[in-house]
């Protein structure tokens, strides 16, 4: 708690590489070329792995109970909530726990919550302010609360 305070979720620390070092240093996967931005929060550094050259804003937060797998090339937007955990609501309410996936290029835009269980597909793009409640399938523009498909998304190689 003491190293997220004063390296990772710290204004003060203007370097990625060192955010990302600590995460590492705590069990963290994060691959190379990645950007972290300050500040961001990361609960439990060995349940998140991250691909190469992602892009996580400010004030991302990441409360990962179960594991969160973020692919490659792989825009997390500022204030974004991921959370891999949720209650029994219809019962004891005790904690219950699921992964998240999201797949290489997606972007996932400002102030969005990704709830546990959830697989953003490959390449889908979700707009600002969405809550995703359920999976999302590859190369769609989703948005809204909950979270649905607005239109395909034509990527356009290079």
């Amino acid at each position: 708690m003491l190293a997220e305070m004063t390296l990772v979720n710290n204004r003060l620390n203007v370097s990625s590489k060192l955010r990302a070092a600590v995460l590492r240093a705590f069990g963290a996967k994060i691959g190379p070329g990645c950007l972290l931005h300050h500040p961001i929060r990361v609960k439990f550094p060995w349940n998140l792995e991250v691909g190469e050259n992602c892009w996580l804003g400010d004030e991302v937060w990441i409360y990962n109970q179960d594991q969160v797998r973020i692919g490659s090339n792989v825009c997390i937007s500022q204030r974004v909530f991921v959370t891999t955990g949720s209650h029994a609501l219809e019962s004891t309410m005790d904690l219950k726990t699921k992964p998240i996936l999201i797949e290489d290029g997606a972007w996932v835009s400002s102030m969005c919550v990704v709830q546990m269980g959830v697989v953003i597909g490959r390449n889908a793009v979700v707009t600002p302010n969405s809550v995703v409640h359920k999976s999302l399938a590859p190369n769609g523009i989703y948005g809204g609360n909950p979270c649905v498909l607005i239109k395909p998304r034509h990527i356009v190689p290079l």
